[in-house]
């Protein structure tokens, strides 16, 4: 028996791009079409399409995250998807950035570092908690396979500076840029109180600098591999933020540094560069988190947040 569909849903033009790529997959229409006359659970819909069940799950969240389709727990616990709607309208952009999110994310993972300055103590673990190359060789860091790593470190004073593309087009202004990612300092084996010092550049502009307490290892992380076993095991997760008006970490105001001193232009790569500075008060190095290690499941990510004018027309 066939679910009540509501006639049609509208999405906004910020939603375009999410829809169109959740349409575009051959796999994703199928399912679309599976469920257009009753809901159907995860493995009946493999079956009934001849895919791997893992295939249709990954493919299922795509279309839930786009709104596509809707899921809930049937009573064996197995997700149940179905379709509540019969048509779409998709609003086009009018102007410049319209069809942009208000926040556009790039998830950069770890080892994808452009260039950097390190020396021993250090090293790079991969995902699965085994190392690369050996410890304390700071060659390990210009391997090919630190595009794997999970969990990277240096101690005293050194960087690591990764290149953003920029996803604004021409003549789109931006509100904020956001940097976010899990931290905290290298001591020998762990130590919780262990400060250093670690700046934020954007473009060579400083955007303010966290003091990590210490180098965290009483506990296993959330998500660091049972195969790890060094000492150090997560991070705080840690926020820099650039504004019009200037440039907080973690919501504090920490650098005169607005978006306009950026110099940002769309073709352009953005430099992010994170430091600690050889004339820093705190020179006791870093731990870099990936998403396969420490508290949070995610890499680095740079947030851009456009300017939109406000709805109410004022």
């Amino acid at each position: 028996m066939s679910e009540t569909k509501q006639e049609l849903i509208r999405f906004p033009a910020t939603r375009m791009i999410d829809v169109a790529k959740a349409l575009s997959g051959d796999v994703r229409v199928r399912i679309l079409e599976a469920l257009g006359e009753k809901p159907m659970s995860v493995s009946q819909l493999a079956e009934a399409l001849g895919v791997a069940q893992p295939t249709v799950s990954i493919n299922i969240q795509i279309l839930e995250q786009a709104e596509l389709i809707d899921t809930r727990q049937g009573s064996n616990r197995e997700k149940i998807c179905s379709v509540g709607y019969r048509s779409i309208l998709l609003e086009l952009p009018a102007k410049p950035g319209e069809g942009l999110r208000r926040t556009e994310d790039i998830h950069m993972p770890i080892g994808m570092y452009s260039h950097c300055s390190i020396q021993p103590t250090c090293g790079l673990a991969a995902r699965d908690g085994t190392g690369i190359g050996s410890p304390d060789d700071p060659r390990a860091f210009y391997m090919p396979e630190r595009t794997d790593a999970g969990l990277l470190w240096f101690s005293g004073s050194g960087y690591l500076e990764y290149y953003f593309a920029n996803p604004m087009p021409p003549g789109v202004a931006l509100d904020e840029l956001i940097f976010r990612a899990e931290l905290c300092s290298e001591a020998p084996g762990f130590h919780h109180d262990f400060p250093s010092d670690i700046t934020l550049f954007v473009n060579d502009v400083s955007a303010g600098t966290w003091t990590s307490p210490g180098d965290f290892g009483d506990r296993k992380g959330k998500f660091t591999p049972e195969r790890w076993k060094g000492n150090t095991e997560y991070g705080r997760l840690t926020e820099w933020k650039i504004t019009k008006e200037g440039s907080m970490v973690n919501g504090t105001p920490a650098s005169s540094a607005t978006i306009d001193r950026l110099g940002l232009a769309y073709h352009q790569p953005v430099r992010v560069r994170l430091e600690v500075s050889e004339d820093a008060v705190n020179r006791r190095g870093l731990n870099l988190f990936g998403s396969a290690f420490g508290d949070y499941p995610q890499d680095i990510v740079l947030s851009f947040v456009r300017h939109v004018e406000q709805e109410d027309g004022g």
